[in-house]
């Protein structure tokens, strides 16, 4: 017989509250091959990130990758560390604390945000357990992902359910599939790629690069490629370039599987052997800054261009906790928690509590 967790003690006529969960996917601890390690297992080893026969995809995982791939991911990490830690728990965090403070200053409501990581601390259950204690009873799921990917959001989702199946009592969920082709999500794009502009000029070319995924994940019916060319083609017309101005990549390819192309790398070094002057690299499909876009793109990439021939790879850093991106992200919540206010006032609380203290209620 199945044991359920306890829900917090529940009190007679508390005003209903509502949170937001916002999750993105995690990151190590530290930079250290330990730290990596542990979270490259949990991460590697979900079937979402990996649709390889387990048992197959055990040892090669357990008996090559963790072998080889932290000590180089460690050194990765240790470029792009900074006193406040991983720039992607950072990054997160701001979000977190700038949404809770201008959703509190605009509504007043009691509403919650906590963050949360599919892999790796903050976890998803953890955080759960933070919007229960509140007296939350209607959480808004929120990856912060504006592309949908099987394995991305669905992986964000499936932490969410299996909590959900550990608990007595299930509070009232929404889920947020993606945002990619919001119109608030294109301007906060936009606008933040103009005021690079106005500060650094712009050059001679602008690269869209997108994360990969392999292609056999497109073949299978997901939706990520059509909605990464949609959000390309959107940010294009809001910034109205002409079609020489950009180009469309992914990066972040891994094995010999094929993945979606054309791969940034090759792109890069490509335009570099052309002698193009300058180059400017935007992702977004990423919300905050981390690993692939610091040290992958404003580094690795950055070196690839100079090397083959280019002049200078300028990376356009991401969305962050910018007040375009802070300001989307509160619309969008706004819009999916319709319907949620508490409406209820004092006078009816009060009352809810007396009835239940008339038939013996202690709370």
């Amino acid at each position: 017989m199945p044991t359920y967790e306890s829900s917090p003690q529940f009190e007679h006529g508390r005003p209903e509250s509502t949170g937001i969960l916002l999750i993105n996917l995690g990151t190590p601890d530290a930079p250290t091959t330990g730290a990596v390690r542990r979270f490259l297992k949990q991460f590697l080893s979900d079937p979402r990130v990996v649709e390889y026969p387990r048992a197959l995809w055990w040892l090669i995982l357990n008996l090559v990758i963790l072998v080889i791939r932290p000590r180089r991911s460690a050194s990765a990490y240790r470029k792009i560390w900074t006193k406040q830690g991983s720039p992607l728990m950072f990054h997160c965090r701001a979000i977190a604390n700038e949404l809770q403070d201008k959703v509190k200053s605009k509504t007043g409501e009691r509403l919650y945000v906590e963050l949360a990581m599919t892999y790796g601390e903050p976890s998803v259950a953890n955080a759960i357990d933070k919007l229960l204690a509140d007296g939350v009873q209607r959480i808004l799921v929120l990856p912060l992902y504006p592309q949908y990917s099987g394995t991305t959001t669905a992986a964000a989702f499936d932490a969410v359910y299996r909590k959900m199946g550990k608990l007595r009592r299930l509070p009232e969920l929404r889920f947020i599939n993606n945002y990619h082709d919001a119109p608030g999500y294109i301007r906060a794009l936009a606008e933040d790629i103009r005021a690079y502009w106005a500060t650094h000029g712009r050059a001679e070319k602008l690269l869209m690069s997108f994360h990969g995924v392999p292609t056999s994940t497109l073949l299978n019916g997901d939706p990520y490629h059509c909605q990464c060319q949609k959000t390309a083609r959107l940010l294009v017309e809001e910034l109205e370039l002409q079609p020489d101005d950009w180009l469309i990549s992914f990066q972040s390819r891994v094995g010999r599987e094929q993945w979606l192309t054309p791969y940034t790398d090759e792109t890069v070094t490509v335009l570099g052997a052309e002698g193009l002057s300058s180059l400017e690299v935007v992702c977004p499909g990423f919300s905050v800054d981390c690993l692939e876009t610091l040290e992958e793109i404003a580094m690795q990439n950055a070196e690839f261009f100079t090397a083959s021939g280019g002049g200078e790879l300028r990376y356009i850093p991401a969305l962050n906790a910018g007040e375009h991106h802070v300001r989307f992200l509160m619309d969008l919540a706004e819009a999916h928690t319709a319907g949620w206010s508490d409406t209820a006032g004092d006078a009816t609380r009060s009352a809810t509590r007396a009835r239940a203290r008339a038939m013996g209620a202690t709370v």
